[in-house]
């Protein structure tokens, strides 16, 4: 079983910038996919961003494209979400998850493990 924690959530104003970071308690081998999501309440979890272990590549809901990047350290087991140009609409609480496969689906059953959020809210 594998245990991911959030940080670096928090408060800031429009066009701000925040970074998230997740740690998992235990390295994951073979291929997986990292990911983010995103809660508000009243609403569905969406994915935000995800990323494949191995080649790198990265994923991102049309919302966030070029304001987010993720980033992972395998050796360190961490995974980050660097947030710029920050906006009101980005207010969720936002969530850590692994999926033990190549990244393949943002279908919340496909996901394998989930952290228990961490909390950003961005005011105008």
């Amino acid at each position: 079983q594998v245990q991911l924690v959030e940080s670096g959530g928090g408060s800031v104003q429009a066009g701000g910038s925040l970074k998230l970071s997740c740690e998992a308690s235990s390295r994951i081998y073979g291929s997986y996919c990292m990911g983010w999501f995103r809660q508000v309440p009243g609403k569905e979890r969406e994915g935000v961003a995800r990323i494949d272990s191995g080649v790198g590549r990265q994923y991102y809901t049309d919302s966030v494209k070029g304001r987010f990047t993720i980033s992972h350290d395998k050796d360190k087991s961490t995974l980050q979400l660097q947030m710029n140009s920050l906006k009101p609409e980005d207010t969720a609480m936002y969530y850590c998850a692994a999926q033990l496969s190549q990244c393949s689906s943002w279908a919340q059953y496909s996901w394998n493990y989930w952290g228990q959020g961490t909390q950003v809210t961005v005011s105008s």
